[in-house]
């Protein structure tokens, strides 16, 4: 994939894709891979849109990647860039809009239920492995952003077993003090979200431009169509700081093998509880990587050299695990 920086100097324009012009089709090609854009209804009858990204066809796949994108992302814009290469590496990617997100129903930034969230996602991932008997004895592994290396662990809670490990990246165990409201505001928040739940009211800073560290890149975040630009939802707020208190809570439950990645210099969510996640997992089969003077946005708002070497530890990780080389 061609080097963002490479062409710094070059105007920005609005792109209609994170790459730039290629239609998506003709760019998929370009990487080698295929990909497809389906729907999924859960359970409780949300349509949620979904992606996948896949070796190319010759080639056998070594395993199975459910991923999981964070607060006001979607799989569409940057997020694309982990799965296409990890396709390019023989890896079969799966992931979903999650409610409210992206082309997902929802109102856009409301999630009330994180439990029900990785409910959704937990049913899709199973269907992928119903539906398609080539998948259903390969590794399967789940991958996760920020929010959504959160909601892979509550993943993992509802159910220990089809999961092989989890690829964690600056995972929201804990919000940052940072961005996090300060007392007595969670407690009036708490309070409010009662009554006026998708109220975007919380006096908190625009995540991305505390996540990504390369301007160029800040700019093409900004240009997703699909990024929530308002304010977050109290009841938004108020159930991620409950999730983030309930898996701070739970550290020494986790009993699948992983790896947490997080940049020193997360003002986001805090690489203290991924180091504390670390010591006190259950599983023996445990990982850390934290990358000094890096920020939340590992895999795409870092330099073009950081984000290879964050990408090289996912690989290396995943393919020791997959019985492929490392």
């Amino acid at each position: 994939m061609r080097r963002m920086e490479e062409e710094e100097e070059k105007p920005v324009h609005s792109y209609p894709h994170y790459w730039g012009f290629t239609p998506e089709e003709d760019y998929y090609k370009q990487q080698g891979i295929t990909a497809t854009k389906s729907e999924f209804t859960t359970a409780r009858g949300l349509k949620l849109f979904t992606r996948s990204w896949l070796p190319n066809p010759s080639t056998t796949p070594r395993a199975v990647v459910f991923m999981v994108h964070g607060y006001g992302n979607d799989i569409s814009w940057t997020f694309q860039a982990t799965p296409i290469f990890l396709a390019q590496s023989g890896f079969a990617c799966f992931a979903v809009d999650l409610q409210g997100h992206g082309h997902s129903e929802g109102l856009k930034a409301f999630v009330p239920s994180v439990n029900l969230v990785a409910h959704d996602c937990l049913c899709f991932f199973n269907s992928i492995k119903q539906q398609n008997p080539q998948f259903q004895h390969l590794p399967s592994f789940l991958f996760g952003e920020s929010m959504g290396a959160a909601i892979c662990l509550l993943i993992h809670f509802l159910s220990p077993e089809p999961f092989h490990g989890a690829v964690l990246v600056a995972p929201m165990c804990k919000i940052s003090d940072s961005v996090r409201p300060r007392w007595p505001i969670p407690q009036i928040l708490t309070f409010l979200a009662k009554f006026f739940p998708t109220l975007p009211i919380v006096p908190t800073p625009d995540l991305l431009f505390k996540s990504v560290k390369v301007h160029r890149k800040k700019l093409i975040a900004n240009m997703n169509p699909l990024r929530y630009r308002g304010k977050p939802r109290l009841g938004t707020v108020v159930e991620l700081l409950r999730v983030t208190d309930f898996l701070n809570q739970r550290l020494s439950d986790v009993n699948l093998p992983f790896i947490v990645l997080h940049g020193s210099a997360d003002a986001v969510t805090d690489p203290d509880v991924s180091r504390e996640l670390y010591r006190e997992a259950r599983t023996l089969d445990k990982t850390i990587r934290v990358y000094d003077g890096m920020m939340h946005s590992l895999l795409f708002g870092e330099t073009d050299d950081n984000v290879e070497i964050v990408r090289k530890d996912v690989l290396s990780w995943l393919l020791a695990r997959a019985g492929g080389e490392t």
